[in-house]
């Protein structure tokens, strides 16, 4: 059996499922995929952590939650890095107090209601398990259902970071800071810009104030892959330049690969080409350097690769109006990747128009078409704009094909 102190490979942190985990603080889900990689049975992984075979049964099929402490404990013994599940320092070993000393509980008085909340050393981990946990929901779950939920737990941890002990205000902040990047990336899907870029704001300011210069520089990133979507480039590129300041001299290779790349897409937008592809040449320098991290830096837990590279080097090509280069890429990054639902009704608009430039006017509205079945089943309006805009700017002949997606799109804004 592989002893606990082995270090797990490079290659394990990036791939899908264990990024998925720990981006949604599913602990459970990651020691699952610890077990898998090591061809551990429940009984040998029981003996590593040094619990009954039966608890780790329970905790593999989300039957048991585990306590901070017991998390921690796991985490050591499996060689999880805690800084990937947002753990800080417990109060005590941070400043000589007890464990716990910390706590304490205040009432939140609404109306009609008398909410009795706990404050301690857990509640950041609670609050970022919470955004997890919608995080999770997202990909399959219309962004109107969640928006209320979102909405609402941004206002929750703001309420708790007004009441908690100082000494435990910065995991808070780093906490509302991801809440409220979720909340704008869920008004974003609804096409609500003026509200998104509101909660983008409060994220970047949370994860400042918490002195998270990482959590900032990616919310600053998150921000202007939502400009260059929203037809902003040049406040994309400006927010960009604002995120490599926050990362200072020396970024991890996963952050400048995935800045650099978005900065691409701005300057193709601009229709900028040598800015463009010299920005692609330094993602993939730092793609082919990050492919040695021994683990992602939080929050950059989702793998950047060759192929999410040649995703957005295909969707660069499509700003530029190089067909042949864009679908070549599109090839590259789908045969190497599977993306979540709206994310993948998004890239098939981009295909879609890289089919109309070639003139393949059928085959574009085609993909269009399942763009805005996806659209339309995952209630987002984010995708079915996307389709909508591909439409205005397609100025080629109306065939039956055309004729067809005409009819379905005006149903659906129907």
């Amino acid at each position: 059996m592989n002893q606990p102190s082995d270090r797990l490979p490079p290659r394990f942190w990036s791939a899908p499922a264990v990024a998925a985990a720990l981006a949604t603080c599913d602990v459970a889900a990651l020691i699952g995929e610890i077990r898998r990689e090591r061809g551990w049975t429940q009984t040998e992984l029981a003996e590593v952590i040094g619990y009954s075979q039966s608890w780790v049964s329970k905790v593999l099929r989300g039957r048991q939650p585990l306590t901070v402490d017991q998390v921690r404990e796991v985490a050591g013994r499996l060689g999880i890095p805690l800084h990937l599940l947002r753990f800080g320092e417990r109060p005590g070993e941070r400043a000589g107090e007890r464990p716990g000393e910390q706590a304490g509980e205040w009432l939140d008085e609404r109306p009609g209601e008398r909410v009795v909340v706990r404050v301690d050393e857990t509640t950041a981990l609670t609050l970022t398990s919470i955004t997890g946990a919608r995080r999770r929901l997202e990909a399959a779950t219309p962004s109107r259902k969640l928006v209320r939920g979102a909405v609402a737990h941004v206002d929750l941890a703001g309420r708790v970071l007004r009441r908690i002990d100082h000494r435990l205000a910065d995991e808070v902040r780093a906490g509302l800071s991801e809440a409220a990047g979720f909340a704008a990336w869920i008004h974003g899907d609804m096409l609500d810009r003026g509200t998104a870029r509101v909660y983008y704001r409060l994220a970047v300011d949370s994860a400042r104030q918490a002195g998270h210069r990482l959590l900032a520089a990616y919310m600053l990133g998150s921000r202007a892959a939502f400009e260059v979507e929203a037809d902003e480039p040049e406040l994309a590129l400006t927010l960009l330049a604002r995120a490599r300041r926050e990362l200072g001299g020396d970024p991890p290779h996963t952050a400048r690969a995935w800045l650099s790349s978005i900065e691409a897409i701005g300057h193709a937008a601009g229709r900028d080409a040598d800015a463009a592809h010299s920005a692609l040449r330094v993602a993939e320098a730092a793609v082919t350097r990050g492919e040695r991290a021994v683990t992602p830096p939080w929050p950059w837990v989702f793998p950047f690769d060759h192929a999410k590279l040649a995703g957005y080097r295909a969707v660069v090509s499509v700003r530029l109006g190089r067909a042949g280069e864009a679908e070549r890429a599109f090839s590259e990054s789908l045969a190497a990747s599977s993306p979540a639902a709206k994310q993948h009704g998004v890239l098939m608009t981009e295909m879609a128009t890289a089919k109309a430039m070639a003139g393949r006017h059928d085959e574009a509205f085609d993909l269009a078409a399942d763009a805005l079945s996806l659209g339309v089943a995952y209630g987002s309006d984010r995708v079915i704009q996307r389709a909508r805009t591909f439409r205005r700017a397609y100025a080629g002949p109306v065939t039956a094909t055309v004729r067809t997606f005409d009819e379905r799109l005006h149903a659906t804004m129907l």
